[in-house]
């Protein structure tokens, strides 16, 4: 018998499959009709949307030749992809998923948007990659260098990073030869501004003349 914390699983996460659940034993069809697997009944969802197969190579997500795509992590899929623990799923754009490769982790690790959200007026889910600003979810999803900047500063809660250590997270530790100062510069820039699209009011990012950056992230009040 397989144990069911070894069982790959699939969360809804917002939308109005907020908070449900099942376990990935077999292939599954998710779409509008009635009799898919895991029903959305959202228009922009075509009838057969997406499957969702157990393979030999692992889990793979397939959208079914839909009308307004699906996602993953942001990218729409052209062909089968392999899921990954943590990928984020969106239907559609209708309704979002987290896949989960064991269920054993996840009374600790995952938890629910009502709970993310009151941590500070900024939040991160590390494991699906998921940013929020004052309850808004940033989307579309910041880019990998956007995401994986703002994750080091959130990280260190407030202390300066110096641009050294910033590049080496962004773009790998060979990167403080072949970066330049002025691509820093750009991608702070950039992320700064996907940040003010929901909050104009408060510079998250705060530059420390001379030491680095660090992230201004008050707690909600």
């Amino acid at each position: 018998m397989q144990n069911n914390h070894d069982i790959p699983v699939l969360i809804g996460h917002e939308g109005i499959l907020d908070g449900q659940r099942w376990m990935l034993r077999e292939h599954v069809i998710l779409g509008r009709e009635d009799d898919c697997d895991i029903p959305i009944h959202n228009r922009q969802v075509s009838r057969r949307h997406a499957r969702i197969s157990i393979t030999e190579n692992g889990v793979m997500l397939e959208d079914l030749q839909s009308k307004n795509g699906t996602h993953c992590n942001g990218k729409q899929i052209d062909e089968p992809i392999a899921l990954v623990d943590g990928d984020v799923i969106h239907v559609a754009l209708a309704q979002k998923f987290v896949y989960l490769s064991s269920d054993a982790t996840l009374p600790i690790e995952f938890e629910s948007t009502s709970t993310a959200k009151k941590r500070g007026l900024l939040y991160i889910e590390k494991r699906s990659h998921r940013v929020w600003v004052r309850n808004v979810e940033v989307l579309p999803p910041l880019s990998a260098s956007q995401y994986q900047l703002l994750e080091t500063l959130y990280e260190n809660n407030g202390d300066v990073v110096n641009r050294e250590t910033l590049m080496a997270a962004v773009w790998g530790d060979n990167s403080v030869i072949a970066i330049t100062n002025q691509a820093l510069d750009a991608l702070v820039r950039r992320l700064r501004s996907r940040l003010a699209e929901i909050d104009p009011d408060h510079t998250y990012i705060a530059t420390v003349r001379g030491h680095g950056l660090r992230i201004d992230n008050p707690p909600e009040q």
